[in-house]
């Protein structure tokens, strides 16, 4: 996260705002170019860095993604930054799984909005009708929003992955893959291959960046495997005699997030050829910040970041023209 988080007031306001212009809109197509437009607010507000290289993608693309980030920012604030009990945090999280279910069912943007299904669940639904994304995955990133709220560790890497990462991570890497789309049919699970591998990649980074933040709400997503090889048996972050440990552990946490990145390039050449260079985009400066994560000199309690400067650098030079036209738009 890149900024001061919203409260749950400001998410109401915003969202109430963004409805009532849309529901002034005269078409639905008028009122989707409403919604996309507060859901880049929201991209835009929360991740710098994946706003920049969104930038790179063609306009339909870009708004679709925007609108894949606001659906599931805002079910991750619930869990992350709302100050609500854990029966509270379920309960909306399974009233969000509901609205989401009613959307499917509406015919329109404009007739979900009208049915009172929020906005940004209201846009994101179009989006999986549009790019043909299985109505199942986003089950699934909700199931891991629900593991949050009553964390537990987790033992292997391969139980991380596959029991939080899948729905947290690798089924949004597939979202956007069908947004993406192939390079040619063939090639459309080699694709899918590349977003898993990048998505396990992107929450590796996270994990090893907010070891300190996450033993804060009660969670740990280092495995208890890579722990016990460092010699840590109890964790605990502010333990001054476990921060050799758990710099190693940082290290070998950064050091998969490594493969995976290379995994995820490797079948760059898999996608739609308008979408590589924000995916080569994506890839390179989160590298970055993994790259800075592994070898910081400042302990696990400083949260590592890339300066604009040097997301910058690793940017494709000949579209740097976007980011200026990018930051001067509203």
């Amino acid at each position: 996260m890149d900024s001061t988080p919203w409260s749950a007031e400001h998410w109401r306001k915003f969202e109430r705002r963004c409805i009532d212009d849309a529901q002034r809109t005269e078409s639905d197509e008028d009122a989707w170019y409403i919604l996309s437009r507060y859901a880049r607010i929201v991209l835009r507000t929360y991740s710098t860095s994946f706003f920049i290289v969104t930038r790179f993608l063609p306009s339909v693309k870009r708004a679709q993604v925007e609108a894949v980030y606001a659906a599931v920012r805002q079910p991750d604030e619930i869990v992350d930054t709302f100050p609500l009990p854990p029966a509270e945090q379920e309960q909306q999280l399974g009233v969000w799984r509901q609205y989401y279910e009613a959307s499917l069912a509406q015919p329109s943007t404009r007739a979900a909005l009208t049915a009172g299904i929020p906005p940004f669940v209201a846009a994101f639904t179009r989006v999986v009708r549009d790019a043909a994304i299985p109505e199942e995955h986003y089950h699934a990133f909700l199931d891991a929003m629900l593991r949050d709220v009553r964390p537990r560790p987790f033992e292997t890497m391969g139980a991380l992955i596959d029991d939080y990462i899948y729905g947290s991570a690798i089924v949004v890497g597939y979202f956007l893959t069908y947004i993406y789309g192939a390079s040619s049919p063939a090639g459309f699970d080699r694709a899918l291959a590349s977003a898993r591998s990048l998505g396990i990649a992107l929450q590796l980074t996270n994990f090893a960046r907010d070891v300190g933040e996450d033993q804060k709400r009660g969670r740990l997503y280092v495995p208890l495997e890579v722990l016990r090889s460092v010699g840590i048996t109890k964790p605990d972050v502010n333990e001054p005699s476990q921060q050799l440990g758990w710099m190693r552990a940082v290290q070998i946490m950064t050091e998969a997030a490594e493969e995976h990145y290379t995994d995820a390039d490797a079948g760059l050449d898999a996608f739609h050829p308008d979408s590589r260079m924000a995916i080569h985009a994506c890839v390179n400066v989160y590298r970055e910040l993994n790259n800075r994560i592994g070898r910081s000199p400042h302990g696990i309690l400083h949260r590592e970041s890339v300066p604009f400067w040097a997301k910058f650098r690793v940017l494709p030079r000949s579209k740097y023209w976007r980011l200026p036209l990018a930051y001067l738009s509203s």
